[in-house]
């Protein structure tokens, strides 16, 4: 793992973000977030904690485990990248593009390849 000086406020909040989520604790991870927190990813664009925590909470039922690569940030970016082993998918890397207001994450890009669960939702029966 690659990371910068943690004394960043954006770094050290997004580490402990990833922590959150490596361990499934989705009220930690809501903690660091704003209440109008905005998420973009693969699946759309979130608004609100609410929805932040509909998106977490799949997300952590999903985990088998997850391992950082690098992480990096200042004061108000971060950008943490990691490998998830996750229930459908053995292997997907995500790269998030975190920035931090006022000790709290007020948006999140994630950035994964969806091809991979595409594939494992095609090949489930339908119900």
């Amino acid at each position: 793992m690659t990371k910068s000086d943690t004394t960043n406020t954006a770094l050290r909040i997004a580490l402990a973000y990833f922590d959150a989520m490596s361990k499934k604790d989705v009220d930690r991870l809501l903690s660091l977030a704003a209440d109008n927190v905005t998420c973009t990813s693969p699946l759309g664009d979130l608004v609100g904690i609410q929805s932040f925590r509909g998106f977490s909470e799949g997300f952590a039922k999903m985990i088998n485990r997850l391992r950082l690569i690098a992480a990096f940030g200042d004061d108000e970016h971060a950008v943490i990248v990691y490998e998830a082993e996750t229930l459908p998918v053995n292997s997907a890397y995500t790269a998030e593009y975190l920035v931090v207001k006022n000790d709290k994450i007020v948006s999140t890009r994630v950035i994964y390849d969806g091809i991979p669960f595409m594939e494992y939702a095609s090949k489930q029966q339908q119900h």
